[in-house]
């Protein structure tokens, strides 16, 4: 199983956001953090914004900050609110066409490796991914001030 770009990009936006407090950061500063597209992150920062995890301030001084507490913050339905789908294999595809899917088990054997997956996610939050001891290599490889 592969996450999409856009998950692994909320996570870091969000890492990021946690790891640099209350200050506010625009998207030019996390972008160049992590040598990634601001216009993809863009996109990120604008669903991350409605589904209420980050809040946004405009203006000159405007930029953007943790909604929730790290803590608050559950890795699983992240995961699950930001990938758009889980048809890992065919047959979970309302258009499969695999011709053993009648007498094949696969599909079950798959169902439960990514509800395990996902449960495992469920038992860990965002502050679960940055241990304070961490926090001042983190912040000075990402350049947060």
């Amino acid at each position: 199983m592969q996450i999409t770009r856009y998950t692994d990009y909320s996570l870091r936006v969000l890492m990021y956001l946690a790891v640099q407090g209350d200050r506010l950061a625009t998207i030019r500063e996390i972008a160049e953090s992590y040598d990634i597209s601001r216009n993809h992150l863009m996109k990120v920062v604008h669903q991350l914004n409605r589904k209420g995890y980050i809040e946004t301030v405009r203006g000159k001084n405007g930029g953007l900050r943790l909604h929730l507490k790290p803590a608050d913050i559950n890795l699983g339905v992240v995961m699950r609110e930001t990938e758009p789908d889980f048809e890992l294999v065919e047959c979970f595809s309302s258009k499969n066409k695999c011709n053993i899917t009648p007498v094949c088990n696969l599909k079950h054997v798959i169902a439960e490796a990514l509800q395990s997956f996902l449960n495992t996610l469920d038992q860990y939050t965002l502050e679960d991914l940055l241990p304070e001891k961490n926090r001042p290599q983190l912040m000075r490889i990402l350049q947060i001030v």
